[in-house]
């Protein structure tokens, strides 16, 4: 008679563990199924998108806050449920987004987490300096012009990239078109830049070519930079080039322009006589040889050009205001071309 009892409460304890057990299955299925549903649910039928920014440091609430004040989303706590059971708590990422209401959760989330940001483009053109770029980056928004020049000149960065350029990534930045969000960084840009560099320019072909030639490979960038700041029209590159193998050739003074321009700190349009006798290293009129390092972002067939001169014997040139050159192979006919296209132009203007 005394162990009925035991037996009765222990058929009890069962049964209610069981029941407990049961609706805490039944109940954890109506919380899946109702996630599920607010994952599948937009907050509205409305389809005008809005730019939200994911800026750097803000955590899972923060963000489910902000898309809630936005009317993005509703109820931010159940996103924050939401988020946890996908598992993505840890992988949203900064950067700028646009959403509307008519966007379920689900989609919302997936972009935040896959990093699906706006990207906005940018053309950097042929012969760009570094100040430049960094002032194009600038008012596209992506990054400050101080910060992404101080990151071109940062050494670590330089040794990360395995380029020996003098303590400036000048003329290894390729220009072309990219696209980039605003959370990217001006490093990871310069990252970007650079890889497209080694990409297009640090082929097998191009670099036997310059191995084989008497100048280094960053000559080879530098002598490109010259020529790209020269001219624009692709039929003169070589013959522009070869002014330059000639001129080193004999050990004759570059005396370029746009190493001059480089070389100055405030350039107004104009270039005096004065400016011709500034002591900087790239300053061709006053140096000989190639200045340390390239003045601009050279295209690939500026870069093509420098390892490829046209046989010439020209030792000058000089605009013809059309955005073409005279050539000249004594300095007799030179100032003739002065003449004729410099001076008499000034006179008649």
């Amino acid at each position: 008679m005394v162990d009925k009892p035991t037996k009765t409460f222990r058929q009890r304890l069962q049964s209610r563990l069981i029941l407990f057990f049961a609706v805490m299955g039944v109940t954890g299925i109506v919380f899946i199924v109702l996630l599920y549903n607010y994952g599948n649910t937009p907050a509205s039928s409305s389809p005008m998108e809005q730019v939200v920014e994911i800026k750097p440091g803000m955590n899972l609430r923060q963000v489910s806050n902000l898309l809630a004040d936005r009317k993005l989303l509703n109820e931010p706590s159940a996103f924050i449920l939401y988020t946890y059971l996908q598992g993505k708590q840890n992988r949203i990422k900064t950067g700028e987004y646009r959403f509307s209401p008519s966007i379920p959760p689900w989609k919302i989330l997936e972009s935040l987490t896959n990093g699906t940001a706006i990207l906005y483009t940018v053309t950097i053109p042929e012969g760009y300096r570094i100040t430049e770029i960094a002032e194009l980056l600038e008012t596209k928004g992506l990054v400050s012009k101080e910060s992404f020049i101080a990151e071109t000149r940062n050494q670590e960065l330089l040794d990360a990239l395995q380029i020996s350029s003098g303590g400036s990534l000048e003329g290894y930045l390729y220009p072309d078109t990219y696209k980039f969000s605003k959370s990217t960084g001006a490093e990871k840009i310069i990252k970007t830049l650079v890889d497209t560099f080694k990409e297009r320019v640090q082929k097998s072909e191009l670099m036997e070519q310059a191995k084989a030639g008497k100048l280094t490979f960053h000559e080879v960038v530098t002598l490109a930079s010259l020529i790209e700041k020269e001219t624009g029209l692709g039929t003169e590159r070589k013959l522009i080039s070869s002014v330059f193998h000639n001129r080193l050739v004999k050990k004759m003074r570059l005396q370029t322009d746009p190493t001059v321009i480089y070389a100055m700190s405030n350039f107004d349009g104009n270039i005096r006589k004065k400016d011709l006798s500034i002591d900087s290293p790239y300053n061709t009129y006053k140096h000989f040889g190639l200045p340390p390092g390239p003045i601009a972002s050279p295209g690939l067939d500026s870069i093509r050009a420098a390892l490829e001169p046209e046989r010439s014997d020209y030792l000058y040139f000089v605009s013809r205001q059309d955005g073409s050159h005279q050539f000249s192979t004594n300095y007799k006919d030179h100032r003739r071309a002065i003449q004729k296209y410099q001076l008499s132009h000034r006179a008649s203007g």
